[in-house]
């Protein structure tokens, strides 16, 4: 199981947060669609490695009623 590395961020001030939100709001959602991954990747100690698969037999499709 892959568990959060909690260690891998740091919290930051709200001034920094402001800086880094005009900035992602600047970037195509391609480009931060690219930057999420790859900061999901280190969160979860990924770096480095293929990308793991979905396992489809855990899910079930069924009608709802």
């Amino acid at each position: 199981m892959y568990k959060l590395d909690r260690t891998a961020f740091k919290a930051s001030t709200v001034e920094e947060a402001s800086e880094h939100a005009s900035y992602y709001k600047s970037l195509s959602w391609q480009e931060r669609l690219r930057i999420t991954m790859y900061l999901n990747s280190i969160a979860f100690r990924l770096v480095g490695i293929p990308e793991p698969r979905m396992d489809k037999t855990v899910f079930k499709v069924r009608a709802r009623n």
